[in-house]
């Protein structure tokens, strides 16, 4: 039985009278397709976490590892688990996700697969904001945290300005957003260079993007944003479906282009600034998990 007489059987055993059309029987096929890679991708996520906490100069089979974490005795292996590894391997998760996010919404708002934020300089503007923090001698977690938030929605504002002349076009949006991103870079060098050696060394070191430092009281506060912004990516996914049509086209389905176009560039650079804060600059997963998941699903757009 073909997928199309299956669809249709199921339908007409529902009820429905009318036989489903080609279009529709494909959205069923593409929306069955999306939860089994999307179920599939995040089973081989967990297993391989599970393969991270059992790994380093401590090794741990699965096993002991799922022991660990679901029957914790307290002692040494419970300790490499959840204290040292666990915080990694959660961020790298979530943080992971956050970023793969931010970037299909970039991509899908711009319709270009280079659209995502390290190209078209939202993580530059997020780490200028946590240099100058750094430099000015406030740069606690929290302070940091709010300097590359600060620092990424000031860029995307920026870029947004400069792009928007009688409507912001894909072209122009990433043409500003590269320009920005080489000014953002030559204005984080010259604070270094500027700033003391000891200084410069800690925002450098930062700067560099990584997980190894994770702790639990910096991913907590991380991950509940991160988690406040998934209902404001679920409202925007539809709009910006009718958004990748073009303007003319969303506006004719009752779509705020302009006013949706800048809701999406605010939530992206947020999940984006969130992990810059966390974990420093983290560059390529946004610009190439999108496309992997396009490839993967197989639909018209990037899937977020």
């Amino acid at each position: 039985m073909t997928a199309q007489e299956s669809t249709q059987r199921e339908v007409r055993s529902s009820g429905q009278a009318r036989p489903l059309g080609p279009a529709r029987v494909a959205r069923e096929h593409r929306r069955r397709r999306t939860v089994v890679v999307t179920l599939s991708l995040a089973g081989i996520a967990l297993v391989l976490a599970v393969v991270a906490l059992g790994l380093g100069k401590y090794p741990l089979s699965p096993i002991e590892v799922l022991e660990a974490i679901f029957v914790p005795d307290g002692g040494f292996a419970t300790t490499v688990v959840l204290e040292w590894r666990a915080p990694r391997v959660v961020a790298a998760l979530v943080f992971g996700a956050a970023l793969a996010a931010s970037g299909a919404l970039f991509q899908s708002l711009t319709r270009n697969p280079l659209g995502s934020p390290d190209v078209i300089g939202f993580s530059t503007g997020a780490y200028t904001g946590a240099v100058i923090v750094i430099i000015a001698g406030a740069g606690t977690f929290i302070g940091t945290a709010l300097g590359a938030l600060a620092g990424g929605i000031l860029t995307a504002i920026l870029v947004y300005a400069l792009a928007r002349r009688g409507g912001v076009s894909s072209f122009r949006l990433i043409v500003v957003g590269i320009g920005v991103t080489a000014f953002l870079h030559a204005l984080n060098t010259w604070m270094l260079l500027r700033a003391q050696t000891e200084v410069a060394m800690t925002a450098s070191i930062w700067g560099a993007g990584s997980l190894a430092l994770a702790q639990w009281s910096q991913l907590l506060p991380a991950a509940i944003i991160l988690v406040l912004l998934i209902p404001a990516v679920a409202m925007l996914a539809g709009p910006l479906r009718q958004l990748e049509l073009g303007d003319e086209t969303a506006r004719s389905h009752g779509v705020r282009v302009e006013p949706t176009r800048f809701a999406v560039l605010i939530v992206g650079v947020m999940l984006t600034a969130v992990v810059t804060a966390a974990t420093g600059p983290i560059a390529f997963i946004a610009l190439s998990a999108p496309q992997l998941a396009l490839r993967l699903e197989r639909g018209p757009g990037v899937p977020i």
